[in-house]
């Protein structure tokens, strides 16, 4: 098992054109092991460079469906933050009871926590191709898992939706989670304005995002995530 990064592949492209191959650069990893990997298991820490894609957008954006088609149709692995968060919250460890607390405030968890359940995921996953979903939220999340990591995400989507259709869309989803009530969304979307935007706007700047209009039907949207991931040639292998 991996225990920390030393670099990680950086990819540069521009939005809505063929990636060249040849032009891409990819930085090796460094992995750390505690034992000598079994000759008949190739995982990712040995034999590929981890592809990591942040997946942003307020509650509500549709992000997690859309996920779900990535993961179906390229073999990515996906890791929702609040899922890791509400499965620790179910744990009725300190830890869950601290995040609990933290997100009927609307507020944000702290980074290293989020970051901690995520290393964890991965680390126990035999896939090199990860979809980290609503993470991050925060500058301070962002720098957090580039220091912890050594690694920034090879790319960025952001689903970019009116704040009235996420409000719709996360009171009619019906799924008895804590933070799926009115006062709350609208503490999560002023929380989301407030801080995630930079991180957006960081990426922005960077080459990595890719904005998603969040509006239309579930293919209708799709239709402009898939071109994002169909210029790498992945393979459907490795899903968790």
């Amino acid at each position: 098992m991996w225990r920390r990064v030393a670099s990680v592949s950086h990819l540069t492209f521009a939005h809505n054109s063929t990636v060249n191959k040849n032009a891409c650069t990819f930085k090796c990893w460094e992995a750390f092991t505690t034992e000598i990997p079994r000759k008949e298991k190739t995982t990712y820490q040995t034999a590929k460079t981890p592809f990591i894609t942040f997946v942003l957008g307020g509650p509500g954006s549709g992000k997690g469906t859309q996920c779900m088609k990535i993961v179906e149709n390229f073999g990515f692995t996906h890791l929702s933050a609040g899922d890791l968060l509400r499965r620790e919250i179910a744990s009725n460890s300190a830890d869950g009871i601290m995040i609990l607390n933290t997100i009927k405030e609307g507020k944000i968890v702290p980074s290293e926590l989020t970051i901690k359940l995520i290393q964890k995921e991965m680390e126990s996953s035999d896939n090199y191709k990860f979809l980290i979903d609503g993470f991050p939220r925060s500058e301070d999340n962002r720098k957090a898992f580039e220091q912890i990591f050594g690694a920034e995400p090879d790319n960025v989507l952001f689903f970019d939706c009116p704040e009235d259709e996420m409000v719709k869309r996360v009171l009619n989803r019906n799924q008895g989670r804590v933070d799926d009530n009115i006062d709350t969304i609208k503490k999560r979307l002023k929380v989301f304005t407030a801080l995630n935007l930079p991180v957006v706007n960081y990426y922005l700047e960077k080459g990595k995002l890719y904005k998603i209009n969040g509006v239309g039907t579930v293919d209708e949207i799709y239709k402009q995530v898939h071109p994002v991931f169909s210029t790498f040639n992945f393979e459907k292998c490795c899903v968790d």
